[in-house]
């Protein structure tokens, strides 16, 4: 039997017209999502059994429709009058038939499974939104990159840099998985573990670690050392921290994981072998070979430590999904670091937009909900590569004020005026729903503030960014000018206590974004978040 057929009534609205992905009709949006939140949960209306779909089961216009107990029959029922040509995908998703994509109903019922993504560079402020998000999430999960990233959040007074374990870790009931999209160094992972715990955080079975998450050894971290100096000023400007490396092995078939880790034997072993052949590299390059009993010894402790964290994260997931929990993915760096997408060859080595969080963790794309994206009010990029709206005058007023210094490296983070042309390609790449706005305070006494709104390349105008990296370093901005607030917004606690230009100015990012303004950040502490 297919798996997929539609049910023979009445056309839906074609995308773009009527309520395309969101049906604008409160009631209706209300019964897609007691629907969905039902059928994720598997209750029939009564919720005194559960639904099951078996294999033979068939989905089409006629067979078990309306039927007592049938998935199909109860669906439908919620779902008329407003909303009657349906397909069933899988076990549990509804989408309207001859849609491509999702339906996400914004009525507040519940944060349902959500990407968060960087819409930028990185460093866009992804610790605090995905904070604040984890009240309402069962369970947090990282999908990509390793311990070059940081996400800094400030929980009860006390500022937190995490660099591998989730932000969720800061929270009491949440699990926090680690999925095997990422690149894990294990003695930076258990520093990070006993540094959480010295100050008071309970790390024990809310933390999970993937068998099939790929390690960083000390060897990738030299090549990354050495490579980059060998570049000079053509230099990437990565962290030295080994992820590309890594990723580097991972794609060729040779990397280690975490569970080579828990079988000592064959770890020693095959680290023996990685180290020999890297060895001679190092040697070639000028550099000092690695010591193989010093980083077995240091390695197996480590692993030793971790070794109760570790699980089969994607059975985990799954049957979190089945429990009707709510899932967090947590994304790090952003959209134009993406391996794929971004400003090629100046980018990080994994995928950092929204296919990597189902890459890196095993869930399928039919169980995700939304996409939220997490963009500055104003543009900041780490490292090398083009920046478009890079503006010295503003950089220097944002690091006199001591922000925009990296999480990780310190470094100071080179600063730039909004992009649009950016940030709505990003919409694109990740399918983004709702916008997260952070750092508008950044901007209280700029006036006039600059909205890039495309991009002029040897005299013709771009709505896009250009692939080449050449290209876009050689895209002259162009601007619209906005007027400032003059005045703090720290004080915020509603959209409407916002000054007025303050809230035209995100009204504006957020129409040229083509996005939904979700949210709006005014300082680090979590109560100044407005929910818009």
């Amino acid at each position: 039997m297919a798996r997929c057929s539609r049910l023979a009534l009445p056309a839906a609205p074609k995308l773009g017209e009527g309520w395309s992905r969101r049906p604008k009709n409160t009631a209706t949006r209300l019964r897609v999502a007691t629907a969905r939140q039902a059928e994720r949960r598997g209750c029939n209306k009564q919720g005194d059994s559960l639904l099951r779909h078996p294999p033979s089961l068939s989905y089409g216009a006629t067979e078990g429709y309306g039927e007592p107990g049938s998935a199909v029959g109860y669906s439908e029922k919620l779902l008329q009058p407003a909303v009657r040509s349906l397909s069933f995908v899988g076990k549990s998703r509804l989408r309207l038939a001859g849609c491509i994509g999702k339906i996400f109903c914004p009525f507040p019922i519940s944060m349902a499974n959500t990407i968060l993504v960087g819409a930028q560079w990185g460093d866009e402020g992804k610790g605090k939104i995905i904070d604040v998000l984890t009240t309402k999430a069962d369970v947090v999960v990282r999908s990509q990159g390793g311990n070059n990233a940081g996400h800094t959040v400030i929980h009860r007074g006390t500022k937190y840099i995490l660099h591998l374990i989730p932000s969720g870790i800061l929270r009491r009931g949440k699990v926090c998985v680690i999925g095997n999209g990422v690149v894990v160094d294990p003695l930076a992972l258990v520093t990070e573990i006993e540094s959480l715990r010295k100050l008071g955080i309970t790390i024990g079975r809310n933390l999970l670690l993937s068998d099939c998450a790929h390690l960083v050894l000390p060897y990738h971290r030299v090549l990354d050392e050495q490579r980059e100096l060998r570049k000079g000023r053509a230099k990437i400007g990565t962290t030295k921290r080994g992820i590309g490396p890594a990723y580097g092995d991972k794609a060729a078939r040779t990397g280690l994981r975490v569970s080579d880790l828990m079988q000592p034997i064959l770890f020693s072993k095959k680290l023996q072998a990685k180290i020999r052949e890297n060895n001679s590299i190092l040697e070639a390059l000028g550099a000092r070979p690695i010591n193989y009993r010093e980083v077995n010894q240091t390695y197996l402790a480590a692993g030793e430590k971790l070794r109760p964290f570790v699980a089969n994260t994607v059975v985990y997931l799954h049957r979190a999904l089945q429990r009707g929990k709510e899932i967090l993915f947590e994304g790090a760096q952003g959209t134009f670091l993406d391996i794929d997408h971004g400003t090629y060859p100046y980018v990080t080595s994994s995928n950092t937009t929204a296919g990597g969080a189902c890459t890196g963790t095993g869930v399928p794309p039919h169980r995700m909900d939304r996409v939220l994206g997490v963009m500055k009010a104003y543009t900041t990029r780490v490292g090398e590569g083009a920046l478009p709206t890079e503006d010295a005058q503003l950089a220097d007023l944002l690091h006199k004020m001591g922000r925009e210094f990296g999480a990780t490296t310190g470094r100071a983070r080179r600063c730039g005026w909004f992009d649009a042309v950016a940030t709505h390609y990003a919409t694109m790449i990740n399918g983004i729903d709702d916008l997260a706005i952070t750092n508008l305070d950044g901007l209280d006494y700029v006036d006039p503030i600059r909205v890039c709104v495309g991009y002029r390349l040897n005299g013709k105008r771009l709505e896009v960014p250009p692939c080449d990296a050449v290209q876009l370093d050689n895209c002259e901005p162009i601007y619209e000018e906005l007027r400032g607030w003059g005045r703090s917004t720290h004080p915020a606690k509603t959209f409407s206590q916002l000054p007025a230009k303050a809230r035209n100015y995100v009204k504006r990012i957020s129409e040229l974004t083509g996005a939904r303004l979700s949210m709006i950040s005014v300082g680090p502490a979590r109560g100044q978040t407005i929910i818009v």
